[in-house]
C-alpha cells in the first residue's frame, strides 16, 4: 500500500502561454530581480484576507491559530528562501489550476513586450500584468510550493524548475503546513544574496510594508521570527502619518503596478454612511485598460476584512483607478451576491465616483501640466463616460481636452472653445477620423477655417459615438462638419477672405449632370458653402450618420450597408469652371470628369476609388487629352 508521503508524483505540462512566460523569465535578464518578493508577498496577503472571509461564516476554518501571518525564512547554507502564509491555501487541483496555467487575459500581450523589453524595462511590465508568482523563477532554479487547504487534511506540493513541466504529488502531512501555503525558493548562484537578512528586510520594508497581513523574518531554519511589518492597514491612518513613499510602495503592492501613482486619493467619509477610500490614479496606462469587459480594480473591504475585487465600486469608464473603499456601514457577512444589491454600496458607487471627478477637476485647475499628463493617457476612457453616464456628462465635459484646428498640437478645453464662438456661430463643430495630420487637412474644414472658426479633431474611436449622444456644452449642440449642410453663410469671412460668388448657371448645369452621371452612388450633389480651396469633398447626409461612425460600424459588422453620401462641388474652383465650360455635346468628357471628382472626393476622404480599374482608365484619357 502507498502511503501520502510515497505516492508517485504526476508530471504534467504546462499551459502553452506559461510554458512561453516561463522560457522570457528564465532566460531575460532584467536590473530589478527584487519584484519577485513583492509579489509572492502580495499573494502570501491575498490567501489570509480569503481565509478571514471564508472565516466570517465558518469560523472552524481559522481553527485556533486566527492571527493571519506571513513568514519569510532565510537558509545560506541551502541557499533558499522560503515564504509561507496561513491563508486560505489550495488544493491539488486549485495548485494546478493557479499556477499550470493562467486564468487572466493580457498574458500574449505581456509576452510580446517583455520579450523585447530592455533591461531596466522588464521588472515593471511584470508588475503592470499579473503574473507575478512567475518572477520567481527569475531568482530559483526550482520552485516548490506546499499548500494544505483551511478545513482539510490532504496537503499537496508543487513542483517545477521553469522549463516546461511541472509536478504535483501528495506531501507528507507532517511537512506541510498545518493551513496555507508555503513556497520554496531554491535560489540560483547569482541570487545568494536573497538569503542575506539586511537585504531581505530591506526589500521587503519598501516593497510590502503596508499589507494587511503582518510579516515575520527568520534568518536561518532555527531561529526566531521577528516581526518586520506589523499589518496595519495604511488607508486607517491618518494622512499627516503617511508620507509619500508609504503611499507609492502601497500602491505598487495593492495595485500590481511597478509606477508611481499620478493622483493618490485618501479621504474618509463621514456621515449617513461612513467608509474609507485609498484610490490611485497609475502614472502609466494599465495593459488590460481596453479589455472587452472592461473590469475595475478597486477592492471592497468591511471593517479590514476583505470581501472582494469583482464588485463594481466605480463606473466602467474610470476603470483605470487602483485602490479601495473599506465600508463600516456594510454587515460583515454580506454575500458578494447581496453586494450588489446593497443601497450602501449604492451610495459608496456615487459618492466615490463624484470624489474622483472633483479631485480630477482641482487638479486640472491648480495643476494643468499634471492633469494633461493624466488626460494624455486616460482622456479615451474618460469620454466613455460621455456616453454612457447621463448623470455626470457636464463633469465630465468640463474635464474633457481636445486638439483643434486653432490649439496648435496643444489640449484644449470646451469653455476655451466657447469663449471663442465666433458671431452667429450657433454649434460646436467636430471632425471625426482616426488621424490627426489628415483631419487637420481635411477638405470639409476649408469653409470654417476661412470664417476663423474652431473645430474639434476627434481621433479616438469612442468619439464617433458620444457626440451622438445628445451631448451639448451651454447650450450649444456638436455638429459634425462632415454631415448635412454646413450652414456659414451667417458666420462673417475673417479678414482679407474674399466671399464666394454664386454659381453661373453654366455650374449649376454641370453640377446637374454630375448628379445624374453618378446616379444611385450619391444621394446629392451640390454647391458647397464649406470649400474655399478643394474642388470636392464628401458629405453625410442631413439626417444620415456621421460617415466615421458609419465606417466603424459597417467594420465591425454592426452595418448593412452604408448611406449614399453627399457630393459637394466647390463652385468657384478654376477646374469645376473650366470643366463646366466644356461643350455639352463632349459628354465621353463630362462623364470621365464626374467619375473622376466623386473617386478624389474618396481618395481625399481616406477611401479607395470606387472601382480603381475604372479610375485608372478615365485618369490615363484625361492625361492623353491634357498632352494632346
Amino acid at each position: 500500500m502507498t502511503t501520502t508521503a510515497e505516492a508517485a508524483p504526476a508530471t504534467r505540462s504546462f499551459e502553452a502561454d506559461v510554458a512561453k512566460l516561463l522560457h522570457l523569465m528564465v532566460h531575460s535578464v532584467y536590473s530589478d530581480k527584487d519584484v519577485f518578493l513583492r509579489e509572492l508577498i502580495s499573494n502570501a496577503a491575498d490567501a489570509c484576507e480569503k481565509l478571514r472571509y471564508e472565516g466570517l461564516s465558518n469560523a472552524a476554518l481559522l481553527g485556533d491559530d486566527g492571527q493571519p501571518a506571513i513568514t519569510v525564512t532565510l537558509d545560506p547554507d541551502a541557499r533558499q528562501l522560503t515564504i509561507e502564509d496561513n491563508g486560505i491555501g489550495m488544493s491539488e487541483d486549485e495548485l494546478a489550476d493557479a499556477l499550470g496555467t493562467i486564468a487572466r487575459s493580457g498574458t500574449k500581450a505581456f509576452m510580446e513586450r517583455i520579450a523585447g523589453a530592455k533591461d531596466a524595462e522588464g521588472s515593471h511590465l511584470i508588475g503592470q500584468f499579473g503574473v507575478g508568482f512567475y518572477s520567481a523563477f527569475m531568482v530559483a532554479d526550482r520552485v516548490e510550493v506546499t499548500s494544505r487547504r483551511a478545513g482539510t487534511e490532504a496537503a499537496s506540493t508543487w513542483s517545477s524548475d521553469g522549463l516546461g513541466t511541472y509536478t504535483i504529488q501528495p506531501a507528507a502531512l507532517a511537512d506541510a503546513p498545518a493551513r496555507g501555503t508555503r513556497v520554496l525558493l531554491h535560489l540560483k548562484e547569482d541570487a545568494a544574496s536573497y538569503t542575506e537578512s539586511f537585504t531581505v528586510e530591506r526589500t521587503i520594508k519598501t516593497q510590502s510594508g503596508h499589507v494587511p497581513v503582518p510579516i515575520f523574518l527568520k534568518d536561518k531554519p532555527d531561529a526566531e521570527p521577528k516581526q518586520i511589518a506589523d499589518g496595519a492597514a495604511l488607508w486607517s491612518k491618518p494622512k499627516s502619518e503617511i508620507t509619500a513613499d508609504e503611499y507609492k510602495d502601497f500602491y505598487r503592492s495593492a495595485a500590481g503596478q511597478f509606477d508611481e501613482p499620478a493622483l493618490t486619493l485618501h479621504y474618509r467619509a463621514e456621515g449617513l454612511h461612513e467608509y474609507t477610500v485609498l484610490a490611485f490614479i497609475p502614472e502609466n496606462k494599465p495593459f488590460d485598460l481596453f479589455e472587452p469587459e472592461r473590469a475595475g480594480r478597486m477592492k471592497l473591504y468591511v471593517r479590514r476584512v476583505f470581501i472582494t475585487d469583482e464588485t463594481r465600486i466605480l463606473p466602467r469608464y474610470l476603470r483605470f483607478v487602483r485602490g479601495l473603499v473599506d465600508s463600516n456601514d456594510l454587515p460583515l457577512n454580506v454575500s458578494r451576491e447581496m453586494i450588489q444589491e446593497s443601497p450602501v454600496l449604492a451610495a459608496i458607487q456615487k459618492g466615490v465616483a463624484n470624489r474622483v471627478l472633483s479631485e480630477l477637476d482641482k487638479l486640472s485647475a491648480s495643476d494643468a501640466e499634471r492633469y494633461l499628463k493624466i488626460w494624455d493617457n486616460f482622456g479615451p476612457v474618460l469620454k466613455e463616460g460621455l456616453y454612457e453616464d447621463y448623470a455626470r456628462r457636464e463633469a465630465l465635459l468640463g474635464l474633457a481636452r481636445f486638439k483643434s484646428t486653432t490649439s496648435a498640437g496643444e489640449w484644449r478645453s470646451l469653455k476655451e472653445y466657447a469663449a471663442g464662438l465666433k458671431e452667429n456661430q450657433t454649434a460646436i463643430y467636430y471632425a471625426t477620423g482616426t488621424d490627426l495630420d489628415r483631419l487637420a487637412t481635411s477638405p470639409q474644414l476649408e469653409g470654417f477655417r476661412a470664417r476663423g472658426i474652431e473645430v474639434l479633431l476627434l481621433n479616438d474611436q469612442i468619439d464617433s459615438f458620444w457626440v451622438t449622444a445628445g451631448v451639448d456644452f451651454e447650450g450649444k449642440p456638436f455638429k459634425s462638419v462632415t454631415q448635412g449642410l454646413a450652414d456659414l453663410s451667417l458666420i462673417p469671412l475673417v479678414e482679407g477672405e474674399t466671399p464666394a460668388a454664386a454659381a453661373s448657371d453654366a455650374v449649376t448645369g454641370f453640377i446637374t449632370f454630375v448628379k445624374d452621371a453618378l446616379g444611385d452612388a450619391v444621394s446629392d450633389v451640390r454647391a458647397s458653402d464649406r470649400l474655399t480651396t478643394s474642388a470636392v469633398c464628401l458629405v453625410a447626409p442631413e439626417t444620415g450618420m456621421d460617415r466615421q461612425l458609419e465606417k466603424l460600424l459597417t467594420g465591425a459588422g454592426r452595418l448593412d450597408a452604408a448611406a449614399k453620401p453627399v457630393l459637394e462641388i466647390n463652385p468657384n474652383h478654376a477646374l469645376i469652371e473650366k470643366l463646366s465650360a466644356v461643350d455639352a455635346g463632349n459628354d465621353a468628357l463630362r462623364m470621365d470628369a464626374a467619375h473622376l471628382l466623386f473617386d478624389e472626393a474618396r481618395i481625399a476622404d481616406g477611401e479607395l476609388p470606387v472601382d480603381p480599374r475604372a479610375f485608372s482608365g478615365r485618369l490615363m484619357r484625361l492625361l492623353e487629352r491634357g498632352i494632346d
